[in-house]
């Protein structure tokens, strides 16, 4: 799974984002300065939508997530190759936390999976230390390069191309379907998911915002029970388009070198 690359094969669940310290995107607000009129903005919805994520690729920003079962806040900071991510995911069976630092080509990464694995040679350094990945040896370990296939991390302009219905519910918001079926890598659901739930992957209900240069602010896709899996909105949101600050290293103090456990997990 993933949000949306950034996925941890080994707990199966999406990366997201950290310590910034204004991620509050609402309504068609926007974070930046400057603006335009909203004449800027296509007056076709698909092509509004479509539109609405080009800001998405210069890399610079700031958002947050939030679902029944994860919760995280980040910042993309392409300018400097640099990110930072921190996540909460689970439920009331386990739940686990997640910091990840990127500055290329070096990574850093805190796990506490609580006491999944106390008693377990190597994994007591995860909770209270970054462990720092050696950038050859982490070659193989995907889902912690940030910037390896783009920086859309919802996947939003994939998803805005298989739009199956759209319509314009107002200044700057949106709501109608797409296909989850069609777009790689989603942050909605993995392919397990996407199996339980059939047909009606092929039409997600979802909603958007834009701010009034026409960029993506707000995006909740609901996605329908799967199996075991109940029904749940995953809410995206995004600010502080070419605003976002360089991330910096954490302190000494708090780093070690990476086990050979931390490598496994990730690859």
């Amino acid at each position: 799974m993933n949000i949306r690359r950034w996925s941890v094969g080994v707990i199966a669940a999406t990366l997201l984002v950290p310590g910034l310290a204004a991620c509050n995107s609402s309504g068609t607000d926007s974070s930046s300065t400057g603006s335009s009129p909203e004449s800027v903005i296509p007056a076709d919805p698909k092509a509004a939508l479509v539109a609405s994520t080009k800001g998405l690729a210069d890399g610079n920003f700031t958002f947050a997530i939030a679902a029944d079962s994860i919760t995280g806040k980040g910042t993309l900071h392409k300018p400097s190759n640099s990110a930072q991510m921190t996540m909460t995911m689970g439920d009331e069976d386990f739940t686990m936390d997640f910091d990840l630092i990127q500055i290329q080509p070096d990574t850093w990464v805190k796990v506490d999976l609580g006491d999944l694995f106390d008693g377990v040679p190597g994994m007591e350094a995860f909770k209270d230390k970054y462990q720092h990945l050696d950038a050859a040896k982490a070659s193989e370990a995907k889902s912690l390069d940030v910037f390896k296939e783009g920086t859309d991390p919802a996947n939003a302009a994939a998803m805005f191309e298989g739009l199956t219905d759209v319509q314009k519910t107002g200044e700057g918001a949106y709501s109608g379907t797409f296909d989850l079926s069609a777009v790689k890598d989603s942050i909605a659901a993995d392919e397990d998911v996407l199996k339980e739930l059939g047909d009606k992957a092929k039409a997600i209900p979802f909603t958007a915002k834009l701010d009034t240069e026409g960029r993506l602010t707000e995006l909740v896709m609901s996605v329908p029970a799967a199996g075991e899996t109940k029904a749940q909105d995953f809410k995206v949101t995004y600010a502080d388009y070419g605003a976002a600050t360089a991330v910096q290293k954490p302190p000494a103090d708090q780093v070690i070198e990476a086990n050979e456990q931390t490598y496994e997990m990730f690859k």
